[in-house]
């Protein structure tokens, strides 16, 4: 659906298609296929290898070691998917951004990074008309942008407003994450990263740059770095009482 029109395929993503100059599929779900535009995704998962539900990607946060005023994450996230501030923040993307978070009782005020929670259980999935928005078996939420008509009903169901329509038209395109106008997006993990056996921009940013705040791994798997930091203290899920199952948990919330 065009932004304030009728027409249910965007012209911008007809020609997105059609200007591409070598075609690469990558299978990122059984019967769901993502495509990347000029090259092949060098390390990708092979599509004879599906994901699967042994896993389940997550990532804890330290709000405790997230500086004041820092935005590593942010300019990570914005750089690895080929988005950026329109001047426009009523409108710009919300793949992840810094929320200031106060004490109603101290004054105290902390910041924190938001974004998708990739709910075992999310509403935007239940709601979505066409299937657009997925959850893969290892709990990454995403938008297969070739079947997003944009109705936004995804976004009006997120409890956390992680997700974002893109108004605009782009010429920048990332291999990796392809955008369109008249879609739905919001944060993937950085899949492409997690499925060629690498941690999210945003969390490789943090441990290099800033605070070290964010930890990013299997929750399944009780050996692996996020499960140690989860099993080291307690930490909370936000709005833990609407049973989504968030994948995002946050320390010192």
């Amino acid at each position: 659906m065009s932004d304030g029109g009728n027409d249910m395929i965007a012209p911008d993503r007809r020609a997105l298609l059609k200007s591409a100059v070598g075609l690469a599929t990558t299978t990122i779900a059984p019967g769901v296929t993502l495509y990347a535009f000029g090259v092949t995704q060098a390390g990708a998962k092979p599509a004879d290898q599906p994901v699967t539900s042994a896993k389940r990607w997550g990532l804890l946060i330290d709000i405790n070691k997230c500086p004041p005023g820092c935005d590593k994450c942010v300019t990570a996230c914005s750089e690895e998917n080929g988005w950026k501030s329109s001047g426009h923040p009523e409108t710009d993307a919300q793949w992840i951004r810094k929320v200031t978070l106060r004490d109603p009782r101290t004054g105290a005020k902390r910041e924190a990074p938001a974004m998708c929670q990739h709910c075992a259980s999310p509403p935007c999935v239940d709601v979505c008309p066409t299937g657009a928005s997925f959850k893969r078996a290892d709990g990454i939420v995403l938008v297969d942008k070739h079947i997003c008509i944009g109705c936004r009903y995804c976004m009006m169901a997120c409890p956390y407003k992680a997700r974002s329509f893109v108004h605009e038209e782009h010429d920048d395109q990332k291999v990796e994450a392809p955008r369109g106008k008249g879609t739905v997006e919001s944060c993937t993990f950085c899949v492409s990263r997690v499925d060629a056996g690498r941690i999210p921009a945003c969390v490789e940013a943090c441990a290099a740059k800033a605070g070290a705040a964010m930890t990013f791994g299997d929750l399944n798997d009780p050996a692996s770095d996020v499960s140690k930091a989860l099993a080291a203290g307690a930490s909370a899920q936000i709005r833990a009482d609407l049973g989504l199952d968030p994948g995002v948990r946050y320390r010192n919330l």
